[in-house]
């Protein structure tokens, strides 16, 4: 018997507004099963990062016709549309802290705190001790020698991937990446997504990534998020549909 899945949406709707233009991001049906690496490809603009605001619980939905629902490791379900609709933004914030780890396509570093402190700052506030475990996730980065430096120290593919070891220090269930390997060299490139695949076979974390590298994407062997822009006859609104 398959596992239950990480997540479950259907008829999920999400929209960002810019003056009077309003863009909409549709997640028609999607299942994300524990340990899956999933891509989310497509053109600039076509709503990538909004899809992972909604799943990173960074952006609620506007409706739900049918479920959202988040089932971590330990725990019982969340009905997020349930969160969203009685406005649980807190709730929401705290699984977002515990369950999951977000590589923002720039930034998301603290420029007071050196490169050890940052990555530390996940777990210190869960209280988790795993000091090892993150030492070595450092050295596997490549990052040892960065440890004591700010992030103005460092070049933009080192501060990339000190984001990196941070979205994963804390061991999440999900990792949520936005053009993780756009600042990177190929060789790096290669490093950062065989992690990905690693955290997911040997510890069960779900990883949805937000890339241009098609080619990487296809010779990992990785599924592809369905994706489509819709027409619409309401003016001033584009809308961008994901899954089936």
């Amino acid at each position: 018997m398959s596992a239950a899945p990480v997540f479950h949406l259907q008829g999920v709707v999400a929209e960002r507004r810019s003056g009077r233009a309003v863009f909409e991001v549709e997640v028609g049906e999607m299942s994300l099963a524990p340990g899956e690496v999933v891509a989310v490809t497509g053109a600039s603009g076509c709503g990538k990062s909004t899809l992972l605001d909604i799943l990173a619980f960074i952006l609620p939905p506007l409706r739900v016709e049918t479920g959202f629902v988040f089932r971590p490791r330990v725990g019982q379900p969340v009905d997020v549309a349930a969160l969203a609709r009685r406005r649980g933004l807190d709730r929401l914030t705290a699984l977002r802290r515990r369950h999951v780890g977000y590589v923002p396509q720039v930034g998301g570093l603290l420029p007071y705190l050196d490169v050890r402190r940052n990555v530390m700052l996940s777990p210190a506030l869960l209280g988790q001790r795993r000091v090892a475990e993150v030492l070595a996730l450092i050295d596997r980065l490549g990052i040892t020698p960065q440890l004591d430096k700010c992030p103005a120290d460092l070049s933009v593919g080192e501060r990339q991937r000190v984001a990196i070891a941070r979205a994963l220090a804390h061991g999440p269930d999900v990792v949520i990446a936005d053009e993780p390997t756009a600042a990177l060299d190929p060789e790096n490139a290669d490093l950062v997504l065989s992690l990905f695949v690693d955290e997911a076979r040997r510890n069960g974390v779900t990883a949805i990534i937000a890339t241009h590298d098609w080619d990487r994407v296809d010779r990992l062997g990785l599924r592809r998020i369905p994706h489509a822009m819709v027409p619409t006859e309401r003016e001033g609104v584009v809308r961008a549909r994901f899954g089936t």
